[in-house]
């Protein structure tokens, strides 16, 4: 995946100051096909970088405080990966926590979570569920959307094939 930076001269005008890979990306060990993503991050009250400074490397929680965003894209194996005899469900969880602290101590062992954020999801490649805790399953394909409002669901990858995923997260004040 490339990443495509922009910015501005000592003139003022914008030019592309990064274009390359995704420095901060993860082909996790514990789970083949599982990648995860992060090009870009914002915290709450910065400004706009005018010189494409990288903020991925000071990002210590993927999930974001009120007023920040986060820019993942995630690739699913198929749901069938995790049957496998060889799947390790405890060293996966050790490396979502090394790759995603902040988001992955909220996931249940049944894949379920709610994180205080509103979500834009986007289907870019594949097909997946996406299921609600009331039980209700929406199945998704490429080039759909889903807005998460901060309800607790969980990715179901049951077409035999791998997904992407694009999301943005923006962190907001958690109900009371």
């Amino acid at each position: 995946m490339r990443r495509v930076v922009t910015g501005h001269d000592v003139d003022g005008r914008s030019v592309v100051v990064s274009d390359g890979p995704v420095p901060r990306s993860r082909e996790f060990t514990s789970l083949p096909g599982w990648i995860s993503r992060l090009p870009w991050a914002t915290e709450p009250g910065a400004p706009v970088s005018r010189t494409g400074e990288d903020p991925t490397p000071k990002v210590t929680h993927v999930l974001p405080a009120p007023g920040g965003t986060r820019f993942i894209v995630l690739t699913f194996p198929p749901e069938s990966a995790m049957a496998d005899p060889a799947f390790d469900p405890v060293a996966f969880d050790a490396e979502q926590r090394a790759d995603s602290p902040g988001i992955a101590e909220l996931i249940g062992p049944d894949g379920m979570h709610t994180t205080p954020t509103v979500d834009y999801g986007i289907v870019l490649q594949g097909e997946i569920v996406l299921e609600l805790d009331d039980g209700n399953c929406t199945p998704l394909a490429a080039g759909d959307i889903v807005i998460q409002n901060g309800t607790r669901h969980a990715w179901r990858n049951r077409s035999g094939r791998p997904v992407t995923m694009a999301f943005v997260l923006i962190g907001t004040e958690p109900d009371h």
